[in-house]
């Protein structure tokens, strides 16, 4: 149920915080890199489609050895996040596809992020990929509208651990405070049913904060922090974020 990547464990303990990276040219992610020298996190989300060349795979990979130079030592994820599922604007599923492949080809990132809602061949295909170069696989849904019913979160979770994803995950957007706790039961039921490896879910928004926070109690391994821009809804910054979690984990 663990994941080890250049030192840190993935699924034990604390959940691990990741922060993004949401330049729009190289310039602003390299500042935006150097600048994550000074906070306390554990992983990196470099969210490329901000990134104004995201068409430009070359331009891409060039931006990511940039990254690289200065992110050494951190796990590093690769996320084109889709307008559909909450990003900055949409690609053709071709695209999609090539984008991610090169990049997991670079073994310069150690996880990509591939949505659940992929054509399944392609995801499938994108896993074989980046598992040959040792590249782990995030399979993620996000629902901007509404909290699903718990059976249905579960579902989506069985589905990305059944294809291959390494870590499944799914964001869920709360309409009611009940709908907090669904989220919070399907992440239990699956940590303690039917997942063999970390997941990360969340609630999102102002009501959704306390599942950012409680990731060790209820079973999601890695929680998002804000640095300088959240990339998301209900993001925390990360020094408070780290104060909270490290308090939870000595309650427990």
């Amino acid at each position: 149920m663990t994941l080890h990547i250049k030192g840190l464990s993935i699924g034990e303990g604390a959940p691990k915080i990741c922060v993004p990276l949401v330049g729009r040219t190289s310039e602003e992610l390299i500042e935006e890199a150097i600048e994550l020298q000074n906070l306390d996190f554990d992983l990196v989300e470099w969210r490329v489609d901000f990134f104004q060349h995201v068409d430009d795979v070359d331009r891409v990979t060039s931006a990511l050895h940039e990254i690289r130079k200065i992110l050494i030592d951190k796990p590093l994820v690769f996320t084109f996040r889709s307008a559909k599922e909450g990003g900055e604007r949409e690609i053709s599923a071709r695209s999609y596809f090539e984008l991610n492949k090169a990049i997991a080809e670079t073994k310069l990132v150690d996880m990509i992020d591939v949505e659940l809602f992929t054509e399944e061949a392609m995801v499938k295909e994108l896993v074989e990929i980046a598992h040959v170069n040792n590249v782990y696989v995030i399979i993620s849904n996000h629902d901007f509208q509404q909290t699903p019913s718990k059976e249905e979160i579960i579902s989506r979770l069985r589905k990305a651990q059944d294809i291959g994803g390494d870590v499944p995950k799914i964001a869920v957007m709360p309409q009611t405070e009940r709908d907090v706790l669904t989220l919070l039961d399907a992440t239990l039921t699956m940590k303690e049913q039917y997942a063999d490896r970390p997941i990360i879910t969340m609630s999102m928004a102002g009501k959704g904060v306390i599942s950012r926070l409680s990731g060790e109690i209820f079973g999601s391994a890695v929680t998002f922090g804000a640095a300088k821009k959240p990339s998301a809804p209900g993001q925390v910054e990360v020094s408070e974020l780290r104060n909270v979690l490290t308090l939870l984990h000595k309650s427990l």
